[in-house]
């Protein structure tokens, strides 16, 4: 039989055949040791193969097979003895939330994120959410982040999960497709999606106001179906985000505004750091790329681990 993962909780997962019927499911000990190198060989989003097994009056699956991926979005794992943690897989779009101070969001992440999701290209729609909460120099602040990534070539969206503001835009844009919602903890997700799919009623927690950071409410990836011919992934809170299996030369080509750039460099091999005639480091002289872009794009060519919540703008 053949199913999609629509939850894992890193022993069972629940998985969905094209007629609508669920089953438990659990994979062999031997299936672990296939040389994936992720924390976790199945993914929420994966196609996979499975026969059939009662236990106990139960009838459960087996997984035999996870079919080809099309992309994942995959980070570095807290486990330090495994490479890799897969978030979700087989995915249209990713709306990575962003807050401004409730909790903070930085560049840094956000252009980690964006980076991976190049890499495997998956489109990116950024929501700036918690509108109803900016005072005069968030919003400056909002237009400002807004104005520049929308610049590369990111859609980029104003939204406010309490108040429902531009959710039907995001609506919109979710029909007939995969979606992930992504983000720190407290950023809004569970908000969002119950403003989007009332009926799912997902829990949602305050932020914690000692330290300004969300307190996780989704503990595993689910996947849930939606009454618009839409489907979402709705992932547990992201404190960092490192990026993997990438090698120097390859980082420039996912900034889509370096890429653009690189054909006009001296080398065809430039790294954008200390050589000749480099036409991205002329750009950010010329102020036509952005500062904080090149900082992180540095961070992650010199293999830096991303330092949470330290704020980019701090050597500007």
């Amino acid at each position: 039989m053949t199913g999609l993962v629509y939850k894992s909780t890193g022993s069972w997962y629940t998985v969905k055949t094209l007629n609508g019927k669920t089953y438990q499911c659990r994979i062999k000990g031997k299936f672990r040791l296939k040389g994936i190198k992720s924390t976790n060989p199945i993914a929420v989003g994966d196609v996979v193969d499975f026969e059939l097994e009662t236990d106990n009056n139960t009838e459960t699956g087996v997984i035999n097979n996870i079919q080809e991926r099309k992309n994942y979005v995959v980070r570095k794992s807290v486990n330090l003895s495994k490479q890799t943690h897969i978030i979700a897989s087989n995915v249209d779009q990713v709306f990575l939330l962003i807050t401004i101070d409730n909790p903070p969001t930085f560049t840094t992440f956000i252009d980690r994120f964006l980076v991976s999701a190049e890499a495997y290209s998956i489109k990116t729609v950024l929501l700036f959410n918690k509108s109803d909460t900016y005072d005069d120099e968030t919003l400056l602040e909002v237009k400002y982040l807004a104005a520049m990534y929308r610049d590369i070539g990111y859609e980029c969206i104003g939204i406010s999960a309490k108040t429902k503001k531009n959710i039907d835009k995001v609506k919109q844009l979710m029909v007939g497709k995969i979606s992930m919602f992504a983000g720190h903890s407290g950023v809004g997700k569970s908000t969002l999606v119950n403003a989007i799919e009332p009926g799912l009623d997902l829990k949602t927690k305050e932020i914690s106001t000692q330290h300004m950071q969300g307190q996780h409410t989704t503990t595993f990836a689910e996947m849930f179906d939606l009454s618009f011919d839409a489907k979402i992934i709705d992932t547990p809170g992201i404190k960092g985000f490192g990026v993997v299996d990438m090698d120097k030369e390859e980082v420039g080509g996912y900034f889509p505004e370096f890429f653009k750039l690189k054909q006009d460099c001296k080398f065809h091999n430039c790294l954008h750091l200390h050589e000749p005639k480099c036409a991205v480091k002329d750009a950010l002289e010329n102020d036509e790329i952005s500062y904080s872009r090149y900082k992180s794009y540095l961070q992650i060519l010199e293999g830096e681990e991303e330092h949470y919540r330290k704020d980019v703008y701090d050597n500007e």
